[in-house]
């Protein structure tokens, strides 16, 4: 009996009968994917299982698919679809926009390397406020050597005043739907929590909250919300094809020094 070359917990590919290239069965964690899933199954579902090896039960559903809408757009001011509205702009391939996205939006600073770091204080720290004092003042090492030692605790904003409306009514919408502990402990102690940072919660904190809630891991949920943000990206890149420089929908910069400001120089004297 021949044994596939391809090996994957994930999937599972049954080839046609006559072409060894063509798949007859998918099944994802032993689902089927085509002859079962589709037409009865979500994305958030088939998202889920994916990621978890296992369905959803029906508030996990729900709340991917709310926590889908909430991460769907960063806006503008985001500097990762502002990466991905300048390749837009500049004429660049749609998958160097979506690339520009993703490279701007996965740092420390409200990207997803700090929703990884969200999610592991969560595995540490769990429910005590007491223990998330201790992480908040004490930052821990990196684990890989690719990354610096984090400047700020993750999932608050350190260049925040007060917690923007948007992070609080996300806040609530989602832990009034997980059947999870801390997002609800989260919206209980926010305060608390936000004096002890001195910075208040930001959306990577309220998204790391609700992937945790979820039961993913920190490296599920760091891939998970690269991924949720990019149909607001690639958008806005859309928007921005075909338009001028001068247009692009921005605050305008000031130069202090603007060499187009400037009189002659010897330089540029015949």
């Amino acid at each position: 009996m021949s044994v596939s070359p391809i090996h994957t917990r994930i999937w599972q590919e049954t080839p046609e009968a006559d072409n060894p290239f063509a798949t007859q069965v998918a099944r994802c964690h032993g689902y089927d994917v085509y002859g079962a899933m589709l037409g009865r199954a979500g994305w958030a579902d088939m998202v889920y299982l994916l990621f978890r090896g296992e369905a959803p039960q029906t508030w996990q559903a729900r709340m991917m698919d709310m926590l889908a809408v909430a991460m769907a757009n960063a806006g503008p001011r985001d500097p990762s679809v502002h990466a991905a509205m300048g390749g837009g702009i500049g004429g660049s391939p749609a998958a160097s926009s979506l690339m520009a996205a993703l490279a701007v939006g996965a740092g420390q600073s409200g990207g997803a390397r700090e929703v990884f770091l969200a999610v592991r204080d969560w595995l540490d720290c769990g429910c005590d406020l007491k223990a998330w004092r201790d992480r908040i003042a004490t930052r821990p090492e990196p684990i890989e050597d690719t990354w610096p030692t984090p400047e700020h605790a993750a999932g608050f904003d350190v260049n925040g005043v007060s917690t923007p409306l948007i992070v609080r009514q996300a806040l609530e919408a989602l832990a009034r739907e997980s059947l999870g502990p801390r997002l609800a402990w989260l919206q209980s102690n926010r305060v608390m929590l936000e004096e002890a940072a001195r910075s208040p919660l930001a959306m990577t904190g309220v998204a790391a909250a609700a992937l945790a809630d979820l039961g993913f891991l920190p490296a599920q949920a760091e891939m998970l919300f690269l991924l949720l943000r990019l149909p607001g990206a690639a958008a806005h890149v859309l928007e921005q094809e075909g338009t001028s420089y001068k247009n692009f929908p921005f605050y305008p910069i000031e130069l202090e020094d603007d060499p187009a400001r400037r009189g002659p120089t010897l330089e540029s004297l015949p």
